[in-house]
Parts: structure tokens; C-alpha cells; sequence
């Protein structure tokens, strides 16, 4: 163990002209297995903290600090995103890490740059403004970027993820600035064992993969959906507190189908059409064992926006050979799961009771009723088959039926139930007569009044609603409704956490469950009152530990979970974990 006194006496060597002693130093003390301690009594290195449990502490940043490893100058200390704080650094920090004359003599807290930048958001009209300079702020200074993003998530999430990610998305080429993560094409084909180790953070835990086929709504952008999971990360950090450094974005580039990108002259991927078949199959069986073999068997790797024949076909190869979860369709059908099961406590009843009819039957559509089977299962202990026959969906040729079932994908299968045939939503409806109806479709206003007034011709009370993305408050007849958001942010960063925290090394369906049972919980009944059936983000913190806790005690019954020995408090063990962007000290 080197002292701090020590550490600070090699850094006299860097700062006197022997920086290669020093990065030499520091890389023989990592090797050699030597640890250090920074001001806050924490010890790490790159491959992170030795805990009481084994490994590294799972997501605050408990790294060396700048000064001790590669502080060459109090220029390049302000070009580090990670560790600059801008006017916040004190004068005793001016003066012991060379940045007198590099700042403006004032000193700010970190509390006054939050607000001097976020009433500067709010003076931008257009969206996407906001988006870009969100973005700048994030590879200037990423602490604060967490700590602005934490304390006004309400505001600042349709902001960094939907809907003006999907903007971003479309435009990515024309605002690209400087690349936020990998870029593993065709070209790299053989060598992307290769392109992982050109990624400087070695302790990745998450990896959040897309190959931009099926971007949100918006269909095929190619490379340009690289902000999807760049936005997913961020939610990753500041919601469910898993560290920036333990993330790593990706975009899988195999070309594009769309013809307005390969004319665009300014689009930033490959120029063909999209490889399929065994050149696709190859690319990505390499990309996936790469992945185990340079950040080992826990690695979580989070599917996104992937076509339905690519996103099935990847979740059934790989989720028993490694930690794989697709948000789509598992994320997806996790929080709708947990808005009907809180909703049942406005409407009283069981899961059971319900009859399902979906409008669209692609990843989410048939992700969603399969979790709704299951759940139904387990609390009747009834055969999975048997569940699944109160779950209707309907596709672009309308409801699905045993007489279709030869022409169907296979995820869409097991839907097929025995019914004469019928085209429509509507005629869906009056035919099947569901108590729960669910969208799923990126096909608009098909929710007409007719539909509505249908639903409600055979279903007693009010509608409970919840949507995918944010709408504005609505005022009818002298009274307020607000409208719920079933978004997948409630549920994906706590359960990355929950799989984090535990050690988890694969993925259970029982995981989805008690991640939906869990958020479900968290809803009171003062948001019940106001016809809510997911509880408010300024409170996704907490509600992400209860969800990672949950998540985590499941992945021991299941005997997943090798972070041994298992957590006394798994909800306490979950918040101690959590990044903080709060700045340190530096002195």
C-alpha cells in the first residue's frame, strides 16, 4: 500500500518533466497489483475497487484519481471530461494542479454551474438545440452533466432520449462532432477483438449494442443510430447510478437500406446495402465472443433497435451462453407488465381475470404478452399454453389466427389462436371483447373513437392510460389529467443494476417479473389519485434500487448470482453502489 504523502511525491516527478517515470510507475504498481488511495479513502485502480465481496465496487467511481495518474498539466486536466470542473475548482486546486491563468479568477459551485446551465436550456425553442447542448456538456464535463441531468430528469429526459433522440438519430451525420463510443463495421470483420481494446476504460460492465436497423419509429438509419445507445448509457448513470466508465456504447455497421443516407454526403457509415445472412451471422457471433473474451463472462449486453427477424434470432442464440437482454422486447414488456399490475389496484381483480387484445405483434407486441402469460402462470400455476389463450394480437392482416399460422414469423406463433378470421382493430375489438387493450404498433391514430367507444360499450368505469413517450398535461371539464408514461427507463437501469450488483452471468425470465413487481410496488396512492400507474421520475433513484434489490435477490434464488457472499440488504447494498456526480475534492 503506497501512502498518499507517496503518491503525491511522484507526482512532483511528472509535473518536473518525468512523465514517463510516472506513467511507467503507475503502470508496473497496476500490474504488480499495488494499490492506491486517493483523499476520500478509496483505493483502485483501473479494473476498480477489491470489496468486501470480491470484486470491484460495482458502480461509483472509485478509480485513482487525476493527479496520481495523468495529470500533465492543468490544460490537458481541464480537457478531461471525467475529472474538470470548470470554475468550481477552488483556489488551494488553481494553485496545486497548475491551472492559475487557464480559468477566470472566479469560483463557482457546482450548484451555480447547474443553474447558470439549465437556464440557458431553457432559452432554446427547438428541441434538438437542447440535445446538442446537452451533448457538449457531456463531453465537457461529465459530472455535471449527471448532476443536471439527476436533479431536473423530468424535464431533461425527452431531452437525451425520447422522442428528440430520434431526431438526433436522423440528423447524427450533419451534428457529429467527436465519436462516443465503438464503431465495429464490416471493415473491422477478423480484427474487432481488436477494436474492443482500442477502447481506453477496461472495467466495462454494460454494453448497450445496436445495429440501426429499426431506430425508434424511424425505421433503418444505419450508423446514425449510434444515439441510441449513447442516450441508453447516459439513463444507465444517472438513473440507475451505474458509473460513466463501466459504459460502453456501440453500433454494429453492416450498411443501410436506406436510400436517402447512402446519397446523404454527409452520413457517416458504410455505403451498401445491409449485409445479411452468414455475413451478418459472422460478423456478430464475432462481436459477442470478443466481447466475453475482453470484458469476461458479466458482462451485460443490452440489444437495441434491432429488426424483428435479427432481434429475436440474437436473444434465443445467445441468452444461454451469455448476460444478453434485449429492451425491446424484455425492457418493453417489463414496464407494461408493471403498469397493469398497479393498475389492477384501481380496477381490483387479478391478472387472470383480464383478456389481452394488442395492436401489433413485433418485439414489444408479442414481449409484452409473453410476460403477461408468464405472470398470469405463476400466480395461477397454470401451464404457460394454457395462459397465453387470453392474449390476442393483431398485425398489419389483422388478428392473429390458427388459419394463418404456416404464414406467420415464429415469434408470432404461439398467438395463433382458434378464431375466424377478422381484418381490423375495430371488428378486433367487438369480436374479443379485451378489458386491456395495448399499442404496440408504430402505425398512428389507430385508436379512433370508434375503437374507444367500442371498448367502453362492454368494459364498466373510467380508462386507465398510460404512453410510451411524454405528453403535455390535458384539462377536460374543469379537471387535470395527467397522462402516464409507460417508458422503458423505469425499468432498464435498475435491472442492469439489480444483474450488476448480484454478479449475475445470465438473464431469467423470472428476473422481467420481479423487476415489474417491484416498480409496480413503488407506485403510492397519491399517484393513484391522480390516475397514475407509474410513479413520477424525480424519484427514479430510488426507485432503480428497489428494482435492482429485487432483481438481484432473484438472480441468487436462482443460484446466478456469483457476487458471493450475497448482500445482507440488497436495497442498501444497491444505493451504496450508485454513482454520484457530486464533485472532489482535489486537494
Amino acid at each position: 500500500m503506497i501512502s498518499l504523502s507517496k503518491s503525491i511525491n511522484i507526482l512532483r516527478l511528472l509535473r518536473v518533466g518525468r512523465g514517463a517515470l510516472m506513467q511507467r510507475t503507475m503502470k508496473e504498481m497496476r500490474n504488480g497489483g499495488d494499490s492506491l488511495v486517493d483523499v476520500e479513502g478509496k483505493s483502485g485502480f483501473g479494473g476498480g475497487l477489491e470489496d468486501v465481496y470480491g470484486e470491484d465496487r460495482v458502480t461509483e467511481d472509485q478509480l485513482v484519481t487525476p493527479w496520481t495518474v495523468s495529470v500533465a498539466s492543468g490544460y490537458t486536466l481541464l480537457r478531461d471530461p471525467r475529472h474538470n470542473k470548470g470554475l468550481a475548482f477552488t483556489e488551494k486546486e488553481r494553485d496545486a494542479h497548475y491551472l492559475r491563468g487557464l480559468l477566470p479568477p472566479a469560483v463557482l459551485s457546482q450548484e451555480l454551474q447547474e443553474k447558470k446551465i439549465i437556464h440557458n436550456l431553457r432559452q432554446y425553442k427547438v428541441p434538438l438545440h437542447k440535445y446538442m447542448a446537452m451533448m457538449d456538456l457531456q463531453e465537457r464535463n461529465e459530472r455535471l452533466f449527471y448532476k443536471l441531468l439527476i436533479d431536473n430528469v423530468e424535464e431533461l429526459l425527452p431531452v437525451v432520449y425520447t422522442p428528440t433522440v430520434g431526431e438526433a438519430c436522423q440528423k447524427y451525420g450533419s451534428i457529429f462532432r467527436r465519436p462516443q463510443g465503438l464503431y465495429i463495421s464490416l471493415k473491422e470483420k477478423g480484427k474487432v477483438l481488436e477494436v474492443l481494446k482500442n477502447w481506453p476504460e477496461k472495467s466495462v460492465q454494460v454494453i448497450v449494442v445496436t445495429d440501426g436497423e429499426r431506430i425508434l419509429g424511424l425505421g433503418d438509419l444505419g450508423s446514425q443510430g449510434m444515439g441510441i445507445p449513447v442516450g441508453k448509457l447516459s439513463l444507465y448513470t444517472a438513473l440507475g447510478g451505474v458509473r460513466p466508465s463501466a459504459c460502453l456504447p456501440i453500433t454494429i455497421d453492416v450498411g443501410t437500406n436506406n436510400e436517402q443516407l447512402l446519397k446523404d454526403e454527409f452520413y457517416t457509415g458504410l455505403r451498401h446495402k445491409r449485409a445479411t445472412g452468414q455475413e451478418y451471422t459472422e460478423l456478430l457471433d464475432e462481436f459477442m465472443c470478443a466481447v466475453k473474451q475482453n470484458y469476461g463472462e458479466k458482462i451485460l449486453v443490452q440489444f437495441e433497435d434491432f429488426a424483428n427477424h435479427n432481434a429475436f434470432e440474437l436473444l434465443s442464440r445467445y441468452r444461454s451462453t451469455h448476460l444478453v437482454f434485449n429492451d425491446d422486447i424484455q425492457g418493453t414488456a417489463s414496464v407494461v407488465l408493471a403498469g397493469i399490475i398497479a393498475a389492477l389496484k384501481l380496477v381490483g381483480g387479478t391478472l387472470a381475470d383480464h383478456t389481452f387484445l394488442f395492436l401489433g405483434a413485433g418485439e414489444a407486441g408479442t414481449g409484452i404478452a409473453e410476460l403477461v402469460a408468464l405472470e398470469v402462470s405463476k400466480q395461477t400455476k397454470a401451464p404457460l399454453e394454457h395462459t397465453r389463450k387470453k392474449i390476442w394480437l393483431v398485425d398489419s392482416k389483422g388478428l392473429i389466427v390458427s388459419s394463418r399460422r404456416e404464414s406467420l414469423q415464429h415469434f408470432k406463433k404461439p398467438w395463433a389462436h382458434d378464431h375466424e378470421p377478422v381484418k381490423g382493430l375495430l371488428d378486433a375489438v367487438k369480436a374479443i371483447k379485451p378489458t386491456v387493450l395495448i399499442g404496440s404498433s408504430g402505425v398512428g391514430k389507430t385508436f379512433t373513437k370508434e375503437v374507444l367507444e367500442a371498448m367502453a360499450s362492454f368494459n364498466e368505469g373510467r380508462a386507465i392510460f398510460a404512453s410510451g413517450s411524454p405528453f403535455d398535461t390535458v384539462e377536460y371539464d374543469g379537471r387535470v389529467f395527467v397522462p402516464g408514461q409507460a417508458n422503458n427507463a423505469y425499468i432498464f437501469p435498475g435491472f442492469g443494476l439489480g444483474l450488476i450488483i448480484s454478479g449475475a452471468i445470465r438473464v431469467h425470465d423470472d428476473m422481467l417479473l420481479a423487476a415489474s413487481e417491484a416498480l409496480a410496488a413503488q407506485v403510492t396512492q397519491e399517484n393513484f389519485d391522480k390516475g397514475l400507474i407509474y410513479p413520477p421520475f424525480s424519484n427514479i433513484r430510488k426507485i432503480s434500487a428497489h428494482i435492482a434489490a429485487d432483481v438481484a435477490a432473484k438472480a441468487y434464488q436462482l443460484g446466478l448470482g456469483s457476487r458471493l457472499p450475497q448482500p445482507k440488504d440488497l436495497f442498501k447494498y444497491a444505493e451504496s453502489c450508485m454513482y454520484t456526480p457530486i464533485y472532489r475534492s482535489y486537494l
